[in-house]
């Protein structure tokens, strides 16, 4: 792992990141069709969380996470952040160091695609881009430590969806 880069440094690798998605996306049909594009309508309180040194030109509000990114429901594509390109995944390193392109729990409420996961085949050139990202993003210390944090927060999340729907199943 190298030392945290400097912010020019950090401005390359997102750009090559967005590269990565600049037409690779999770379906080969317009997601948003069947949700009303519900990913890109977030307001003062939702929104999508930047990666570490990762700059917008979206409004950006702070919250317990860190920075929020909000899109009013249209931006021009070009300009979306890491985390609308890679939705609704993320990159997360398992056990042994290795990047997973994991559904991002949180997605759940909004997004079809998370909740239908396990049915859906997603494109496997989009799949491939987000660990390649993954990878990249590991090599920079504090942004390996936001995804470890994020895998952490993913595990948590899906240990309490598990025990509610245990906690169903018994009632």
């Amino acid at each position: 792992m190298e030392q945290n880069p400097s912010p020019e440094s950090r401005r390359k690798t997102y750009k090559k990141l967005y590269r990565l998605f600049d037409r690779a996306t999770p379906l080969p049909v317009d997601c948003g069709a069947v949700c009303g594009k519900a990913c890109c309508a977030g307001d003062e309180k939702t929104g999508m969380l930047l990666f570490p040194g990762e700059e917008t030109s979206l409004p950006v509000f702070e919250s317990e996470a860190g920075r929020v990114a909000v899109c009013g429901g249209t931006c021009r594509r070009s300009e979306r952040p890491l985390a609308c390109r890679i939705f609704p995944f993320l990159p997360l390193p398992d056990e042994n160091g290795r990047i997973r392109a994991v559904p991002d729990a949180r997605a759940v409420p909004v997004c079809p695609l998370a909740r239908l996961a396990r049915d859906v085949r997603f494109s496997r050139r989009f799949l491939r881009r987000v660990k390649k990202a993954g990878r990249i993003l590991m090599r920079d210390p504090e942004c390996a430590a936001f995804l470890q944090k994020l895998g952490d927060e993913q595990n948590e999340l899906r240990t309490l969806g598990t025990l509610l729907q245990d906690g169903k199943q018994t009632e």
